[in-house]
């Protein structure tokens, strides 16, 4: 028989972090709103060995008004999740989706009453 080399990945840490199925569907979901109110015209998706992270943006030429950071190294301390602004500021960090998207679904309702 032949001999089996393992494959560099299974050596127990993924190799790339990335969004789950639901996570995916609960930002995109966002962006959809956000997209329909005329806000956010494009977005960018940043899979690393760290960190996954889902940038928002106005425009395609500036800098993403919001980054949805998904950390795993971070699940234990301060939550996995991030919210981040366009210079960089922590605005939400928490260990669930939901709580971490808060701000900027209460910013749509204030776009959509506008």
């Amino acid at each position: 028989m032949g001999i089996v080399t393992p494959f560099p990945a299974a050596a127990g840490h993924p190799s790339q972090i990335g969004f789950e199925r639901a996570e995916l569907t609960r930002i995109l979901d966002l962006y959809g709103r956000m997209v329909a109110a005329g806000h956010w015209r494009d977005y960018a998706i940043d899979l690393g060995k760290e960190a996954a992270v889902f940038s928002a943006f106005r425009r395609a030429t500036e800098r993403p008004e919001f980054r949805i950071e998904k950390r795993p190294g971070l699940r234990n301390r301060q939550g996995m999740w991030a919210l981040v602004n366009e210079v960089g500021a922590v605005l939400k960090r928490g260990h669930e989706l939901g709580p971490v998207l808060a701000p900027v679904e209460r910013r749509f309702m204030k776009l959509v009453e506008e």
